[in-house]
């Protein structure tokens, strides 16, 4: 009868464990109590110092219980195994959020849109583009930090995620405070003017500053923001004085560059190469160290001003703490992404090269530029709200 009991007791434990396997992105969430229904064996309250579970008082302990004993500690590991494979398995269950701190029509915006429809199509659930701008991409930027680590926020940042942390007293910390995912690829930024502008060349721009200091008015996608930033560079080296006027992204920017309330944008790559082709704006240089193959009739900035590069990365990464199996999913499927013909062609048309890198290199990257912009705004005395 002793033997029934236990024989029974075993069955019904991998019973219920079996039955929790559906529940498994849930369970288990706290330390599992396994209860064994007769006194402890070696130790009070045993009648017949068996060996694991002895004193029930009707048979003596022995092989029989030393086995289901095993039974019942391998079918805990084997519920435990499952609960995070079936995890694995259902992810992503739900659509996913997908922040851009920025307004629409940018070149973070562009990027977002076309890698996002990649991702839905692998992970077989949407990724919706949720644009929160604001503060140079700091408010976007915050929520995420915030977010649970479950991996159903996430987003993507450029160039300025690294120049905001050289400008403001942050309320996260932008090495840190994230789970880095993957480097999407490297670009620049385009230096245009409305075609209303009687300026055609850099020369002719720094010229007709230095004749008129502060006459031109220069957009950017907020204080601190990458573009504030490269083009208070530019007025370091090249000598010029161009006001700034910050926007709440390259949308907005664009729209008023080309309604001519705004003479200059450095501009994204991604956001100005088709309104350059389209002779919509007048691109005169490019911020990378080389022309761009996308425009390459518009050269470098470096090519007339000694010393200047800036170039613009795009990135995802996740709130801290976000599994590993989540960050090597996205990493696997933007890299996959990235190398899809239709992908590689429209990034090329924007002057983007894509990268095919692990989650590492993205804050090799972030670092370095952290520590460029904290000179730059320390030349420049660039404050909040400047």
């Amino acid at each position: 009868m002793g033997n029934r009991r236990v024989y029974f007791a075993a069955t019904a434990i991998a019973l219920l464990l079996a039955g929790g396997s559906a529940d498994a992105q849930q369970y288990p969430a706290r330390p599992i109590r396994l209860v064994v229904p007769f006194a402890q064996g070696r130790g009070p309250g045993s009648r017949r110092w068996g060996w694991f579970w002895g004193g029930d008082g009707a048979l003596p302990p022995g092989w029989w219980h030393r086995t289901l004993r095993r039974v019942a500690m391998a079918l805990v590991a084997m519920a435990s195994l499952a609960a995070g494979t079936v995890f694995a398995q259902q992810y992503p269950a739900r659509p996913i959020r997908l922040v851009v701190p920025f307004a629409p029509g940018g070149g973070t915006d562009i990027m977002a849109r076309s890698i996002s429809q990649k991702l839905s199509e692998a992970f077989g659930q949407t990724v919706v583009v949720d644009n929160r701008a604001g503060g140079g991409g700091t408010i976007g930027t915050e929520t995420v930090v915030r977010a649970a680590p479950d991996g159903y926020t996430m987003i993507i940042v450029s160039g300025s995620f690294a120049a905001n942390a050289a400008v403001y007293k942050l309320p996260y910390d932008s090495v840190n405070d994230i789970t880095p995912i993957a480097l999407v690829g490297e670009t620049g930024n385009a230096i245009v003017l409305p075609l209303s502008v009687p300026i055609t060349s850099m020369k002719e721009l720094i010229a007709y500053d230095r004749n008129a200091p502060g006459k031109l008015n220069y957009a950017s996608t907020g204080t601190g923001g990458f573009t504030h930033l490269i083009t208070e560079l530019f007025n370091q080296l090249a000598g010029t004085k161009l006001t700034h006027v910050p926007y709440k992204g390259t949308g907005p920017a664009l729209n008023d560059l080309l309604g001519g309330q705004i003479q200059v944008l450095f501009g994204s790559l991604p956001s100005t190469v088709p309104l350059i082709k389209q002779n919509r704006v007048r691109g005169i240089g490019v911020t990378t160290a080389r022309r761009s193959k996308a425009i390459p009739d518009i050269p470098a900035i470096a090519e007339v001003v000694p010393g200047y590069e800036a170039v613009l990365w795009y990135g995802f990464w996740g709130p801290k703490q976000l599994p590993k199996s989540i960050v090597t999913l996205w990493n696997t499927e933007i890299r996959k992404a990235l190398k899809q013909p239709d992908m590689q062609q429209r990034l090329a048309n924007e002057g983007l090269e894509p990268s095919d890198s692990p989650p590492e290199r993205f804050s090799e990257v972030v670092t370095r530029d952290v520590a460029k912009w904290r000179k730059v705004v320390k030349t420049g005395n660039i404050k909040a709200g400047s």
